[in-house]
């Protein structure tokens, strides 16, 4: 039997069509269904990859007689989060203020007809365990609780709508924010840095990009502290577990401080982000191993992760199958794909190639995996120390063959639709690791995910935020798109002309602003989260912090910044003003939790370098080697050559068979310079 999920394209909604839950999608559907009968809702939100999320959903989703207990007394809908990250965000937000603790995923939350939680938590198992009440046992009572107990839901409800509401934050008119709120920041970052292990606080540790991305800004500036942290942490992660030493990529986040042991899921979000990150740190340290990790996580994204028409899926599973006594697929484990046994490892390799990735792997220390749940345990790599010169080639050769020999395991389940804001991170990664490496081949991955994204999913002039192939090669795209979804690809288009300068970039950059501004921006300044024409829910949030992805109006007010000074465009540098001053007090108050945000008050208080270079291509191939060994996060390089056209009027500039290269910094343009040497020293 198939419930009502089984028409959806969310690979996480057909995960569950088969449950004997009689699951409906988000929709008018089921929510005129939960007024009619006048029943609470049950909704569950999780995605692919997650893992408690599989677990919750073998305990109890697949078992009938909890299901017959939800479907007696719930209208039961379940929420790809990814796909709908603002029924997310507005329910996590809700759970945090009900029950005064953290959420996550799964996030279950019990509503009244109305979409009004009022009873909320994460994971809940079967029977009760951890300290949690059993599902079964607590369905009943919350369905009696909605029935019996109707004054006291009003009120509480009352009270939450009030809540939701004070998260708005107050716009300022002036605003107060200024160079010292960005030192604030990084004394706040500096008190919560783990200077022992790399990163922010204790276990369990996520790579928090745009923390970082503020700390490479003030190491630029002159702040040796912050330069420090920022390179211990991208030298963490990369020696750590949570970067997977055989494949490439990142996980999720650790669950240790040490950064050895992952939660396995693997993100395409943190792996964009993380990708321009590590190219920026190379630029500002030279160290190789960064080099080298950009190279294996684009390969790995290539590799495994990218549509033939050349976008990006979203994710890979923390679990996946491990074998039973017969050699078939028994259960699912997580890390299973990832974990080793040393015994196997031996056989793979030769003496020499073993007993040098037994040291520099820690296969020659205790097992530092064990699933808690089966006692699946194993070694999980990751670099206990680092090569010495004449092991470089062993090790590399033994890295070969245990990828050859993990190719053979039964691979994670891969969530194949492809989101809109999630590939423009991937653009912008790959564009700033192509033209920071000279690698064409990556610029041309990123373009031609560039282009799938205006050619499948920029319908009448609005962007749309999941895509997926049907099974068939036709793709569908649907559901309208979020704040995420244009700030993030304006950012990246913007990223992208610097690595290839194209028109349609240009053109396409301009269209998401205007529709940006038009359907996103508030009367007080900043943009909501949801357009003006979003379906109406309890709460339409406009936020200003950061999480796994950077926040919306902080690259929308990055994005703005950089595309007015680009265009000359007054109107773009009016809206990143007033999204500043709308958060001011947000800024002000808290700056660490509001990274982006802080670079966009960075961007907006010393203005980006233009710098415009033009020639033969062959003649700017030096230039360009040389200008993109330096870290200039504040600068804007365009690499105009004979085939460029269509341009802008303030990069249209009068060129010479050589090169030629114009700086400006606000509205003022030096004298043009014809040699390399010079320029530098400009910069």
């Amino acid at each position: 039997m198939q419930n009502h999920l089984k028409t959806e394209t969310s690979p996480y909604l057909l995960q569950h069509a088969d449950n004997p839950v009689e699951w409906y999608a988000w929709g008018e559907e089921a929510l005129k269904l939960a007024r009619e009968q006048d029943k609470p809702i049950l909704l569950s939100i999780g995605y692919s990859a997650c893992h408690w999320c599989h677990v919750m959903a073998h305990e109890s989703f697949e078992d009938a007689e909890v299901a017959t207990v939800m479907n007696t007394h719930f209208i039961n809908i379940k929420v790809d989060r990814e796909e709908r990250p603002d029924i997310d965000q507005i329910y996590q937000t809700a759970h945090s203020m009900l029950s005064q603790k953290s959420g996550g995923w799964p996030l279950t939350v019990f509503l009244t007809p109305n979409q009004v939680p009022f009873f909320t938590g994460t994971y809940f198992p079967k029977s009760a365990r951890y300290q949690l009440p059993g599902f079964a046992d607590l369905i009943p009572r919350v369905a009696a609780f909605y029935h019996e107990r109707k004054d006291d839901l009003a009120v509480q409800s009352a009270q939450l709508a009030d809540a939701l509401k004070r998260t708005i934050p107050a716009p300022s008119s002036v605003l107060s924010a200024t160079e010292s709120t960005l030192k604030l920041a990084f004394t706040s970052l500096e008190s919560g840095f783990d200077f022992e292990h790399g990163g922010f606080g204790s276990a369990p540790k996520f790579p928090n990009p745009a923390d970082i991305t503020l700390l490479l800004h003030a190491a630029k500036a002159g702040n040796k502290a912050a330069e420090a942290m920022a390179l211990q942490m991208l030298s963490a992660m990369a020696n750590g577990g949570i970067y997977d030493q055989i494949g490439g990529g990142f996980c999720r986040y650790s669950v240790d401080e040490r950064w050895n042991i992952p939660h396995f899921e693997k993100m395409l979000y943190d792996n964009g982000q993380l990708l321009f990150l590590y190219c920026d740190g190379w630029q500002l340290s030279k160290d190789n191993r960064y080099k080298q990790i950009v190279e294996e996580t684009v390969a790995w994204l290539i590799g495994e992760m990218r549509d033939k028409n050349g976008a990006f899926y979203s994710s890979l599973d923390a679990d996946s199958m491990v074998l039973d006594s017969t050699g078939e697929d028994g259960h699912s484990e997580e890390g299973a794909f990832y974990v080793w046994q040393p015994d196997a490892v031996k056989q793979l390799l030769t003496p020499e190639e073993f007993a040098v990735a037994t040291s520099c792997f820690g296969f020659d220390r205790a097992a530092n995996f064990e699933n808690p749940h089966s006692g699946f345990a194993g070694w999980h790599p990751y670099l206990a120390r680092l090569p010495e010169q004449d092991e470089i080639v062993l090790l590399m050769n033994a890295q070969t063959k245990l990828f050859d020999a993990r190719e053979k395991r039964t691979r994670p389940g891969r969530d194949d639709k492809m989101l809109t804001s999630w590939n423009a991170l991937a653009i912008k990664g790959l564009a700033r690791a192509g033209r920071v490496f000279n690698r064409p081949d990556w610029v041309q991955f990123a373009q031609n995910a560039a282009d799938f994204i205006r050619d499948k999913m920029w319908v009448n002039e609005q962007l749309l935020a999941t895509c997926k192939d049907d099974g068939t090669g036709h793709y569908k795209a649907h559901l309208n798109a979020y704040l995420d979804d244009y700030a993030f690809l304006l950012d990246a288009l913007i990223e992208l002309m610097q690595a290839d300068y194209r028109a349609v970039d240009i053109s396409f950059a301009e269209d998401l602003a205007d529709a940006l501004l038009e359907n996103f921006e508030s009367e007080e300044g900043g943009f909501y989260f949801t357009s003006h024409t979003h379906e109406a829910l309890i709460h339409r949030p406009k936020q200003g912090y950061d999480n796994a992805t950077p926040n919306g109006n902080g690259i929308a007010a990055v994005a703005l910044l950089r595309l007015g000074h680009i265009l000359g465009q007054p109107r773009y540098l009016q809206s990143a003003e007033r999204t500043l001053k709308a958060f001011d007090n947000v800024i002000t108050n808290n700056p660490a939790a509001c990274a982006t945000l802080c670079h966009a008050l960075e961007e907006f208080l010393m203005p980006p370098t233009l710098v415009v270079i033009g020639g033969e291509a062959g003649n700017m191939a030096a230039w360009h080697d040389e200008i993109n060994k330096h870290y200039y996060p504040h600068y804007l390089f365009f690499y105009l050559d004979e085939s460029a056209i269509d341009l802008p009027p303030t990069l249209q500039r009068n060129f010479t068979k050589n090169v030629n290269a114009w700086v400006c910094k606000g509205v003022v343009c030096a004298t043009s310079v014809n040699d390399l040497r010079e320029l530098l020293e400009a910069l």
